[in-house]
């Protein structure tokens, strides 16, 4: 029960977005899911969140899940055998 605790436990990270510093509050697996979607195109964290923020309607928090939920159904899509 408690390694289930540590996983669902929101981890506060500061980025900087167009070149001002926030933070974001995130759970661990989505901070690990946004690390690897900005390694996949190549990009800082920053960047990528950068990125989202500029398409979001509302929290960034939320904007980034929202976005890391697209990215895991392009994912799928892509293993899918037809």
């Amino acid at each position: 029960m408690s390694a289930e605790r540590d996983v669902i436990r929101l981890a506060k990270r500061s980025v900087v977005i167009a070149g001002h510093k926030t933070s974001v509050s995130l759970e661990q697996p989505f901070w690990d899911a946004l690390k690897s979607a900005a390694v996949r195109r190549q990009m800082t964290i920053n960047d990528l969140v950068t990125e989202i923020d500029t398409r979001r309607a509302g929290n960034l928090s939320s904007a980034i899940r929202v976005f890391l939920l697209g990215e895991a159904g392009e994912t799928h899509k892509g293993h899918r055998s037809n």
